[in-house]
């Protein structure tokens, strides 16, 4: 892992490549993700079964594309007694997180009797896609399934790729405790267009969430307009501002955790000291040897990590606003007065035993979360991301009296003829007291 020292040569390269990797590989599957897109939106189940058996290798049919009661109570059956308390322990500590969200109509009368006001409803169904692949990610599906059920959300359905027919028994056992209530196994850009558009299988939903690899992040982005989306989750990253108080061991340990996600994520520490920082390099080596995801994790932190050394806090405060990063540690001696002048970060984890694990898992807060420096604008999902809002305006005879003339001003503005008339029509018979 690279030591960079600030004001010398390829430390601001590295701030620039950390928020940027990934961006070219659109580029690479555009092509193909279209062509799959619109292979679903057009043939629907034909095309899905198709390209379902190209990519995960079994014979599947529109019977056998939705987890059948039969495969969730042997799901039940694998799992352990414990793994399944902890799977209910997580849930109910990420339900409590997201219950105190709000979530409320409301509305107020003016003086004149007025009433203005904004209605909060969910949206009618929403998809959720979790990654199968690779892992499996039961934490996945609690953290985008709970929210949308606790925001009210009438059914939720869930597709996640099935390699040779077999989905994970943790992700089906925690579709069942978050709500999920449907379960289709199928992956990639096709099962995002499926739900997008719809098939006589896969009903078509109005939100996706859910994390995935380019293909699936590029079919997001291409419905993106026919359904609402989460965001276009790119690469993982960790941003760590470390002092002499901090442990190296910890600090190496929270970079690997986020290195062995992929290739593309990125892991960083900010410290003061190159004394510190050659601690944790030490460190890195010596629990990246047993590592089971050791060559993946190795080539993150070879491709895109590194040990940042600055000045002062200053300039490390200055680095993580700019930089925006979707989890960042303060592993400081007082992170809560360093905390007041963070501005851009998905989620802040404070103090020395606060890992950035304990929050992909059993914290609370939502692991979804905005990457690759969109957190200057993005926010972690949560109940709101599905939650519709609709206004309301309910005029009084006075109330429109008292808008009528400067609406009609901005309509002359506007040169909007047909907005000038509606609104002088009305005026017209309020003034001769016929309303």
């Amino acid at each position: 892992m690279r030591v960079l020292i600030s004001g010398q040569r390829g430390f601001s390269q590295f701030l620039k490549r950390f928020s940027r990797r990934g961006e070219t590989e659109y580029a690479k599957v555009e092509m193909q993700v279209r062509n799959i897109v619109e292979q679903v939106k057009k043939q629907g189940d034909p095309a899905l079964i198709g390209l379902t058996q190209k990519y995960d290798g079994w014979n599947v049919s529109p019977k056998t594309l939705r987890v059948s009661r039969v495969e969730f109570r042997a799901a039940l059956k694998i799992l352990t007694r414990e793994e399944k308390k902890t799977l209910e322990f997580a849930a109910a500590r990420i339900e409590r997180f997201h219950a105190l969200q709000d979530r409320r109509s409301w509305s107020f009368a003016e003086e004149d009797g007025t009433v203005l006001g904004q209605i909060v409803q969910p949206v009618d169904r929403v998809g959720i896609y979790v990654p199968g692949g690779k892992a499996a990610y039961p934490s996945s599906v609690l953290m985008n399934a709970i929210p949308a059920r606790v925001a009210g959300v009438p059914y939720i359905l869930m597709a996640s790729p099935a390699p040779k027919g077999y989905v994970n028994p943790a992700v089906l056992v925690a579709s069942q405790i978050a709500g999920v209530n449907a379960v289709f196994k199928v992956g990639g850009a096709q099962a995002i267009a499926a739900m997008a558009f719809g098939t006589k299988t896969i009903p078509r939903v109005d939100k996706i969430v859910g994390p995935g690899n380019i293909y699936v992040a590029s079919a997001k982005r291409m419905v993106f307009g026919d359904v609402s989306i989460d965001s276009i989750a790119g690469p993982s990253e960790i941003l760590i501002i470390g002092d002499q108080s901090a442990d190296p061991a910890f600090l190496a340990a929270d970079l690997i955790s986020q290195a062995e996600h992929d290739e593309q994520a990125a892991a960083a520490l900010i410290c003061f000291s190159k004394s510190l920082g050659g601690k944790v390099q030490k460190e890195i080596s010596r629990q990246l040897a047993p590592l089971p995801r050791r060559d993946i994790a190795e080539r993150s932190l070879k491709d895109y990590g590194a040990i940042l050394i600055v000045k002062n806090l200053s300039e490390a405060v200055k680095i993580v606003n700019a930089l925006a990063p979707e989890h960042l540690e303060l592993a400081v001696a007082d992170p809560f007065r360093l905390l007041k002048k963070i501005e851009n970060a998905g989620a802040i984890f404070l103090g020395h035993i606060s890992p950035e694990a304990i929050g992909d898992y059993v914290a609370g807060p939502n692991h979804v979360l905005p990457t690759g420096g969109t957190a200057r604008f993005s926010s972690p999902l949560g109940v709101y991301d599905f939650l519709k809002r609709s206004s309301l305006i309910c005029l009084s005879p006075e109330g429109f009296k008292k808008l009528a003339d400067p609406g009609m001003q901005l309509a002359r503005m506007e040169n909007l003829e047909a907005h000038l008339r509606a609104i002088a029509v009305r005026k017209k018979s309020i003034d001769s007291s016929r309303l």
